[in-house]
């Protein structure tokens, strides 16, 4: 993802470095189980445990605070014997099967493995963790046991799990335990007291600070059940957590609502739809409501806050099935625009947020990101993201509403983007404990010559000359749209000059693509990456160029079979298992599929979308990560896992849904009532699918595209409303 707080290559960080994510150890297991409501969410391992151990990410998250660090079962004072373990399919409950293992009491088998089945479910709901285990007994003799339930809370800062250190801390309150309920609390250094409340139902037969026993007395095919509410709470006054009953049908009846307004994406091949599930209960639980709409959160566990470039390029590409994202995105958006300058937030006036944080340490400002502006492309994009939701929604009573923010944008590019005056948008962090890069490549090894030195600064990276040249065809849109000729007469005339010095300044002619950037110096990053690759989708590349980084991309130096890695392999820096050096970004492979199918070069995006896919049916849960390993194909293998990807992660599950928009050429224009497809293609492992609710000028239509040879077909199942479905050659 636009990973704002950027990683490096392992072994690569210095000592105190704010944004590196600390990764002595790796995962205790590549099955970690996550669940999201709010700004709470929750990571346990696969037998639905919080431990120590491997990055130490697990526990209960609420507002950039770990309430919860500690969750275990014990059986008799043994582990139980794991079943098994999923996250159900829309996300909402975490479901966990154990049993018992043998017990041997007197030198024989008191209690056969498999004779009481321990199910535990999970969901998070309001700030509260609700757990349920229900013990049942499936053998011919009643069955006494005991459950050990421990639970702990170090209230931790999540940067001080990510591995920051502290010079003080704020101190722990003595635990409050009363029959059924046991509180924890934690008295930050910003005065603010945050504590977690723990309410058993029934009560532990014996209760201690850190949990309690229960007994079990189960006759034959007799069960019983435990449940636990784990409130995450602020301040002094909370009401007390709801029943697991009541929490679970308030679960469900929210999925069901979202589900029925929806428009949604399904496969007659149990594989593809699986795929598509996730990636929407991906998006769905990420999706949190902000008092200016919905915002998808960046991803879990690093980044579960809103994150400028993140959540825009979520909302892209998600525009064609679901703009009221981008709605909620602009809002929020326009509303924390930057209005002045804060060199230690890398703030300036029309500079769109790069990312913000709850939390001790934000607030205390231990850190720049409590409020922080140290990225170059966010505001760009917002520009570009208004022009095409206007004219995808034709909604201009909004357009008009966030026109300022537009002009002050597009303002910022020319008074502060453009530092030298050269032309082109540059960055140089102010901020010093800010982002050395602000490009989505942000880790700080990500932008170097071809000898792998380092560019220094301030540096012009390619992509974001795109952006911004997109952002003046939206502006022009937008201007339009608004009545306001001059002013987008005036931005064409600007987006042409951009591109006629882009051209001039950034082609490598003996590379055959673009240049990664320009440093301080001007000098060229002559070093073959993906970001040329984003050009295309910016719109700024001519189309012989366009042709030959299509080709470069489709290359093996580039593609490993699973899509497009981030650099060649040809580079001085490339490493399969480096952030941004080699690395394969579902976000990433998914523009470059947009790009290149703007310019007609569809067997790029075909191939990308069928390499992607073929990654989910390999990935646990079917899920798109933030990133995988850039090694190659191997037949009958996986792609190998990044050791620290968030999963899941906004604009990896959103590149579905703009992988299959790029090879469909699937436009929906509402202001000319028309739903259109664009020489529609589909690759051979996705020969059917349907498309409901498509929401188009106050109509919604249903359809059915298929693959038939090498032609696709699209037929109209519901038509609800006045507009159009044109196939187009």
């Amino acid at each position: 993802m636009s990973d704002p707080e950027a990683r490096r290559s392992p072994g690569a960080a210095p000592e105190g470095d704010p944004h590196h994510v600390l990764a002595a150890a790796s995962l205790a297991d590549d099955r970690t189980r996550v669940l999201k409501h709010g700004d709470t969410f929750a990571v346990f391992d696969h037998l639905g445990r919080m431990l120590p151990g491997g990055l130490g990410e697990q526990g209960v998250y609420h507002d950039g605070t770990r309430h919860l660090s500690h969750l275990s079962l014990e059986l008799d004072d043994r582990p139980p014997f794991f079943l098994g373990s999923t996250v159900r399919d829309e996300n909402d409950q975490l479901s966990v099967a154990l049993t018992n293992p043998d017990r041997i009491r007197d030198g024989r088998i008191d209690l056969p493995l498999g004779t009481l089945h321990l199910a535990v479910q999970a969901l998070l709901w309001r700030g509260v963790l609700h757990w349920r285990l229900r013990a049942t007994n499936h053998g011919m003799r009643p069955v006494e046991a005991s459950i050990r339930l421990r639970l702990r809370a170090d209230f931790a800062d999540i940067y001080e799990v990510r591995g920051m250190t502290r010079s003080a801390r704020g101190r722990d309150s003595a635990p409050e335990a009363s029959p059924g309920r046991l509180e924890l609390g934690y008295l930050g250094l910003d005065g603010v007291r945050r504590r977690t409340v723990i309410r058993f139902s029934p009560a532990p037969a014996e209760a201690d600070v850190d949990g309690g026993r229960f007994r079990l007395a189960l006759g034959p095919r007799e069960g019983a059940s435990i449940d636990v509410a784990v409130a995450c709470r602020r301040g002094d006054d909370a009401p007390e957590p709801q029943a697991f009953d009541e929490a679970e049908a308030e679960v469900v009846g929210s999925i069901r609502r979202y589900g029925s307004a929806s428009c949604r994406i399904a496969s007659p091949d149990g594989r593809v739809d699986a795929w598509f599930r996730r990636s929407e209960a991906d998006l769905h639980m990420l999706t949190t409501d902000l008092p200016t709409g919905s915002y998808p959160y960046a991803g879990v566990p690093w980044f579960n806050a809103p994150f400028g470039r993140d959540g825009l390029v979520t909302a892209l590409e998600c525009l064609w099935l679901r703009p009221e994202l981008a709605r909620g995105v602009l809002r929020h958006l326009a509303a924390t625009q930057a209005t002045e300058s804060i060199p230690s937030q890398d703030a300036e006036p029309g500079k769109i947020l790069h990312e913000a944080r709850d939390g001790e340490m934000a607030a205390l400002g231990e850190m720049p990101f409590g409020r922080y502006y140290g990225s170059v492309d966010a505001t760009p994009l917002f520009v570009v993201l208004a022009g095409s939701y206007c004219e995808r929604t034709a909604d201009r009573a909004f357009v008009g509403s966030i026109w300022p923010n537009v002009e002050a944008a597009l303002a910022w590019i020319d008074a502060f983007g453009d530092r030298d005056g050269d032309g082109f948008v540059e960055y140089e962090r102010r901020a010093a404990d800010g982002l050395i890069h602000q490009g989505w490549k942000d880790s700080d090894d990500a932008v170097f010559h071809a000898d792998g030195s380092p560019a220094r600064g301030p540096i012009a990276v390619c992509e974001v000359q795109a952006y911004v040249y997109a952002a003046l065809r939206a502006g022009a849109v937008l201007a339009r749209a608004l009545g306001r000729e001059g002013r987008a007469a005036a931005f064409e005339g600007r987006a042409d000059r951009l591109r006629e010095r882009f051209e001039a300044a950034f082609w490598c002619e003996e590379m055959g693509t673009y240049a990664l950037a320009l440093d301080g110096d001007k000098r060229p990053c002559r070093v073959r990456s993906s970001n040329a690759g984003q050009c295309l989708f910016g719109g700024i590349a001519s189309p012989e160029r366009a042709a030959r980084v299509e080709r470069g991309l489709a290359s093996a130096d580039f593609f490993s079979g699973w899509g497009v890695r981030t650099l060649a392999t040809s580079e001085s820096r490339y490493n399969p298992m480096s952030y941004h050096n080699g690395a394969v970004w579902p976000h990433d492979n998914a523009l470059i599929a947009f790009g290149a199918a703007r310019y007609g070069r569809k067997d790029l995006a075909s191939a990308i979308l069928s390499g992607l896919f073929a990654a989910g049916t390999y990935l646990d849960l079917s899920r798109m990560p933030e990133l995988f390993c850039g090694f190659g194909r191997v037949p009958g293998e996986g792609p190998v896992p990044y050791p620290v990807a968030c999963a899941p992660q906004a604009w990896a599950a959103g590149s579905v849904y703009l992988l299959l928009q790029a090879c469909l050429g699937l436009t929906v224009d509402a202001a000319e009532r028309k739903i259109r497809f664009q020489r529609p293609r589909l690759p051979s492992v996705l020969p059917e699918l349907r498309i409901t609710n498509l929401h188009v000028a106050g109509g919604a239509a249903d359809l059915r595209i298929a693959r038939r040879g090498d032609a696709v077909s699209v037929d109209v199942l519901r038509r609800d409303g006045d507009f159009a479905v044109e196939i187009l050659d």
